[in-house]
């Protein structure tokens, strides 16, 4: 059985889900992103981004969240394997 794959928010593929293990940045980002409900533990799906460092749009629990290209690649995700 393959491991779980940790890749950022942008890598992540459109439909996928996981949950965020870490933040690489400092205190000014991880506040930031906590504000959009994303912090180590939470489960994230990924539901769409744009091309060329667009913006990446996030499910957080019952929230929808868009988040800049910069922060979305600061945030490691633990990705579920699919079946």
């Amino acid at each position: 059985m393959p491991q779980n794959r940790r890749l950022t928010l942008v890598q992540m593929e459109a439909g996928q889900t996981g949950t965020v293990v870490q933040i690489l940045g400092g205190l000014g980002l991880t506040r930031r992103l906590e504000a959009f409900g994303i912090r180590p533990g939470m489960r994230v799906t990924k539901i769409s981004s744009m091309l060329l460092r667009g913006p990446v749009t996030l499910r957080v629990g019952s929230a929808q969240v868009a988040i800049g290209f910069g922060m979305a690649s600061r945030a490691l995700v633990q990705v579920d394997i699919s079946t």
